[in-house]
């Protein structure tokens, strides 16, 4: 399946530069400290969002899980299976929130990728936030191989 959702050769993005001075870089398991409260302080909306789908982040959710988590997203970008990178202030003492590609499953051929991302409750509504919006269709298409990307959920 990775082989035909990417070319074989294609290099992801290590970093991505924001004009807010923020940046997207790949998750990691040492992330957890920066992650965990993110998740749980924003946990109602990401549950509102992702529950369904997801069944995250479950109200339970200890900071060993999330860490679990976190290297799972971690070995599938390795994997080349989906890519997850997290929104970092500049001195990533923060995260902020998180984007998603994933490979299209059923009921989404018309797409070639689908993305999803949030942020943390503080930045709804934020610069931030309009930045993302603006940003992720572009570069999903410009740095990435991807010509029909879907928006979920």
């Amino acid at each position: 399946m990775t082989d035909r959702w990417l070319p074989e050769d294609f290099e992801y993005p290590a970093r991505v530069e924001l004009a807010s001075g923020h940046h997207l870089r790949p998750i990691a398991g040492s992330d957890v400290a920066i992650d965990y409260p993110a998740v749980m302080g924003s946990r109602e909306r990401l549950w509102a969002k992702y529950g369904n789908a997801w069944g995250w982040p479950a109200p339970t959710m200890s900071y060993e899980a999330d860490r679990a988590d976190l290297e799972r997203h971690a070995r599938e970008m390795v994997a080349r299976e989906s890519y997850n990178y997290a929104i970092l202030d500049a001195g990533e003492s923060q995260l902020l929130g998180c984007v998603y590609l994933d490979p299209p499953g059923p009921g989404d051929e018309d797409a070639d990728v689908l993305v999803s991302w949030w942020v943390v409750d503080a930045c709804v509504g934020s610069e931030l936030e309009a930045e993302l919006e603006a940003l992720l269709p572009r570069w999903v298409t410009e740095a990435w191989p991807f010509r029909r990307p879907a928006f979920r959920p």
